[in-house]
């Protein structure tokens, strides 16, 4: 089983700008159809309760590029766990081209950290991550690390 889950993307000519290169913001885009596939795929309950007053609050996003990408350009975004608090989730992106031979390169790397809330708009308050997607994003997290220091 991969470490990652992935949304393969061919770029369109309506994401790149008139030089031919992908607009910056296209990333942050397929940063969240990546979450969103995640979601339909994996926790396709969670539906009802986004419906009801479950909010996912997107707190902080970025993206590093490291080589540009153009028009055809097949892409997979590949989707980890970084953490898992409470009432958080951080997410790492991979985007990476895939040439036609198959050969894969790198493109760029985004962070998305999300905060789940419920309640009315004007009076939202934390709560926890739903368990079913706890769940579902346990074959996405970081290998366990041991715990260093005294043990209890």
């Amino acid at each position: 089983m991969a470490d990652h889950f992935e949304y393969r993307h061919v770029v369109g000519f309506e994401e790149t700008n008139l030089v031919g290169n992908v607009y910056y913001v296209n990333y942050l885009r397929w940063q969240g159809r990546c979450r969103e596939l995640f979601l339909r795929t994996h926790t396709p309950e969670l539906l009802a309760d986004v419906l009801a007053d479950l909010k996912l609050f997107t707190l902080k996003v970025d993206c590093e590029f490291f080589a540009e990408i153009s028009v055809f350009d097949e892409l997979s975004i590949r989707m980890r766990l970084a953490e898992l608090r409470q009432t958080q989730l951080e997410f790492t992106f991979d985007f990476v081209r895939i040439d036609p031979g198959g050969a894969e390169r790198l493109v760029a790397r985004g962070r998305q950290r999300v905060a789940f809330m419920r309640g009315p708009n004007t009076a939202t308050v934390p709560t926890p991550v739903p368990e079913a997607l706890v769940r579902a994003l346990e074959p996405y997290a970081p290998p366990s690390r041991p715990r260093t220091g005294a043990s209890s």
